[in-house]
């Protein structure tokens, strides 16, 4: 088995490495406001849940040479965002706001979705989303790289609202094959859900 050490390597590489093996990842297409009031939206697929109660998820934004990308930078002075779960029937849309637009420019033009109002916060959600989850800032860190450049923010939001298309919905629970869900791989690479089995738990 090979080894190999992170610092004996550049940043690239030891990338390729993390999203060649932690795989597959799910992607969060997250909507933000700007302070000029302008909807941003991007995938992210450095994404999980932290907790369930209260709620919580967390995403990682990278920076570019320490400087904020406009998510965190929005969501840092908004203290709000949405959450949607990226699907196959728009997950072409997604991709098209990963394109490297000014400020003042909104990929929900863009990629031709629809924004759509939340209930509890003032940040829109994207109507073309089985799954979109209202979130408010519940705490951010700034990591890796330098003191002075780090390397990315670490956003961990608490859902104050869902919002589930009625055929994913059945006694509390989600079905996964109605939602359709599209994971992140290396590269240009996604997945779908595929083949799902069952097994259980020792007691």
């Amino acid at each position: 088995m090979l080894t190999i050490y992170p610092e004996e390597q550049t940043e690239r590489d030891n990338y390729k490495l993390l999203i060649g093996s932690i795989l597959p990842r799910p992607i969060a297409f997250i909507t933000t406001l700007s302070a000029e009031g302008v909807l941003n939206a991007a995938p992210y697929s450095y994404f999980n849940i932290v907790s369930a109660d209260p709620p919580m998820v967390s995403v990682s934004v990278q920076r570019k040479k320490g400087v904020r990308k406009d998510t965190s930078k929005n969501i840092m002075e908004t203290g709000s965002f949405v959450v949607h779960i990226s699907d196959e029937d728009y997950i072409e849309a997604i991709n098209m706001t990963a394109a490297n637009l000014p400020p003042d420019e909104s990929e929900v033009e863009l990629a031709h979705i629809t924004s759509i109002p939340s209930a509890k916060i003032k940040v829109p959600g994207i109507a073309e989303a089985k799954i979109r989850m209202e979130c408010t800032l519940k705490q951010s860190l700034s990591l890796g790289g330098t003191p002075s450049s780090p390397a990315c923010d670490l956003i961990i939001g608490e859902i104050v609202c869902f919002h589930i298309a009625d055929e994913l919905y059945e006694r509390g629970r989600i079905d996964a094959q109605q939602l359709k869900p599209v994971s992140r791989l290396a590269g240009n690479n996604y997945s779908k859900l595929g083949e799902i089995f069952s097994i259980d738990r020792p007691d």
